[in-house]
C-alpha cells in the first residue's frame, strides 16, 4: 500500500450524512397517486436503484422529516429483518428513504461515490458487528459517520471505482439480456401454440409474420376440433400426462453424493439457478438435464419459482427439494418446451388452482395437474420451435455462466484493491487473463 493512502471518517468524505422519515401511513393523501420514489431498507441490496417500489405524494413529502437524496449518493440501511443492516446502493435517481435508511452525499473534492460504495459493501462484516440495540440490533448515523474508510488520492478511487463499476454494468446487461432472450422464447411459445397465429394468418390467406417461407410451409392452414378442443389440422391436443413424464423415475443411491438443489437456489425469473452443491443423497426429486423443475408448494409456485436443469454433466443424475415437480415432455416436444409451459401464465395459475392442503403448506396435485391440456404440434414444427428456442437457452447458460464468473472475480479483487494490496494494472491484467478463459 503506498504511503499516500490515509485514514478518513465517512463524515469526512461526506457533503451531508441524513437519514430519512415515513409519512403517517394512517393517511391516505400522503401515498395515493405519489410520484417522488421512497426507498424502503429492503430495497437496500448492493446494487444500483433506478426504481422503487413505492412512491409519496408532494403533501405526504412536506409532512415526513424525510429529505430528497441527490444521485449518486449512497444508502446504507440500519436496520431491518434478517441481513438487512449493513447493506449498501447506490441511488441512480434521484429519491428519498425512510428513516431506516442512512444517506451518505459524497463531497466530490474529497471522494468519489463509487470507490466509497464498494469500501462499505466490503465492510459488511464489520459494519455488521457495530449494531446496538435490543431484540433487533441496528446501526445508527454516528456509527456510520464514524466508520474509518482507508482512501488512495482521488484521482486513484475513481479509477478503482470505474473499474470496479465495469464488472457491476457488464453483469448487468448480462442478465438484462437473458430476460430479453427469454421473453422471446415465451412469446414464440405463446405465438404458436396458444394464439396459433401462424395458422389463423394462413387460415385466411396471409403469409405468418417473421417467419422463413420454409418455416411457414410446415403450419397447417385450417383448424380441428378434438374432445379436448379446436387445434391446427393434423396436430393433438393431449393431457399433460401424456404429452409429458411427471415426476419420471431416476435411481441414486442413498448415502451417495451427488448435485443438489435447494428451493432457495430457484429463482422467480429466468432458468438459470444461483448454485448447485455437491451432498449425501437422502430423499427428494430426481432429475437430469433437459428436466423443468416447477416449485409445487405455497407460496413458492405463486412467486414464480421454476428452472430448467442444464447444469449436469451429461451423465449425471441430480436431486433436490421433495417440494420440485419434475416436468419432462415426450417427444416431439423439445425439452425447452416443459420450462416455457411451466412460465405460462395460464398454466401456472390452473396448477395454483389444483392446491390443496392446510393453510400455507398447500401443494399442487399432481392427478390434477396431469389433466391440463397440451398443445402438440407435428415433429416438423416442434423439431423448428426447439431448434430456435434451443438457441436462446444456450445463450442464457452461457451468459448466466459469464455473470457469474464476473461476479466471482470482483468479489475476489474487491477487497484487495479498497485495501491498496493490488494495483488496478495488476488487477486489469488478472481480469483479462481469465475472461479470455472464460469468453
Amino acid at each position: 500500500m503506498s504511503s499516500e493512502w490515509q485514514e478518513l471518517s465517512v463524515l469526512d468524505l461526506c457533503k451531508q450524512v441524513f437519514s430519512g422519515g415515513t409519512p403517517k401511513s394512517t393517511v391516505p393523501e400522503f401515498f395515493d397517486g405519489g410520484t417522488i420514489p421512497w426507498v424502503k431498507t429492503k430495497e437496500v441490496n448492493y446494487s444500483s436503484i433506478r426504481n422503487t417500489e413505492n412512491f409519496i405524494t408532494e403533501l405526504g413529502f412536506l409532512n415526513s422529516s424525510t429529505k430528497i437524496v441527490p444521485v449518486n449518493s449512497i444508502i446504507v440501511a440500519m436496520y431491518g429483518n434478517g441481513d438487512t443492516a449493513g447493506r449498501v446502493a447506490i441511488n441512480k435517481i434521484e429519491l428519498v428513504t425512510n428513516q431506516a435508511c442512512c444517506n451518505l452525499v459524497i463531497d466530490a473534492d474529497h471522494g468519489d461515490y463509487r470507490f466509497i460504495y464498494y469500501y462499505l459493501k466490503s465492510q459488511y462484516e464489520k459494519l455488521v458487528g457495530l449494531k446496538n440495540g435490543g431484540a433487533q440490533q441496528n446501526l445508527n448515523s454516528k456509527l456510520i459517520k464514524e466508520y474509518p474508510i482507508l482512501t488512495p488520492p482521488l484521482w486513484e478511487q475513481k479509477r478503482i471505482g470505474v473499474f470496479l463499476e465495469s464488472f457491476d454494468d457488464r453483469i448487468t446487461l448480462l442478465r438484462e439480456t437473458n430476460i430479453t432472450l427469454e421473453s422471446i422464447a415465451e412469446t414464440l411459445f405463446k405465438s404458436w401454440f396458444v394464439d396459433f397465429d401462424p395458422v389463423y394468418a394462413k387460415a385466411k390467406g396471409f403469409e405468418p409474420e417473421g417467419l422463413e417461407a420454409s418455416t411457414a410451409a410446415l403450419f397447417p392452414d385450417s383448424f380441428e376440433k378434438t374432445e379436448l378442443g379446436l387445434v391446427p389440422r393434423g396436430w393433438q391436443m393431449l393431457s399433460l400426462d401424456a404429452a409429458y413424464e411427471i415426476n419420471p423415475k431416476r435411481k441414486l443411491q442413498k448415502g451417495k453424493v451427488a448435485p443438489y438443489l435447494d428451493m432457495a437456489s430457484v429463482g422467480t425469473q429466468g432458468h438459470v439457478v444461483s448454485g448447485v452443491i455437491e451432498r449425501e443423497v437422502t430423499s427428494g426429486a430426481k432429475f437430469v438435464n433437459g428436466d423443468t423443475l416447477l416449485a409445487r408448494i405455497t407460496p413458492c409456485l405463486e412467486n414464480g419459482k421454476s428452472a430448467f436443469v442444464d447444469f449436469l454433466s451429461d451423465d449425471q443424475i441430480g436431486w433436490g427439494s421433495t417440494e420440485f415437480i419434475v416436468l419432462r415432455p415426450k417427444a416431439p416436444l423439445p425439452a425447452y418446451h416443459g420450462y416455457l409451459l411451466a412460465r405460462y401464465s395460464e398454466f401456472r395459475e390452473y396448477a395454483i388452482q389444483s392446491m390443496s392442503g392446510t393453510s400455507g403448506r398447500q401443494r399442487v396435485q399432481n392427478d390434477v395437474l396431469g389433466r391440463y391440456s397440451v398443445v402438440v404440434p407435428s415433429k416438423e414444427v416442434a423439431d423448428i420451435f426447439g431448434s430456435i428456442v434451443g438457441s436462446l437457452q444456450q445463450r442464457i447458460s452461457a451468459n448466466d455462466k459469464q455473470a457469474k464468473c464476473l461476479t466471482q472475480l470482483r468479489d475476489t479483487l474487491l477487497p484487495r484493491l479498497i485495501s491498496g494490496q493490488l494495483r488496478l494494472p495488476e488487477a486489469t491484467a488478472a481480469t483479462e487473463k481469465i475472461l479470455s478463459e472464460v469468453i
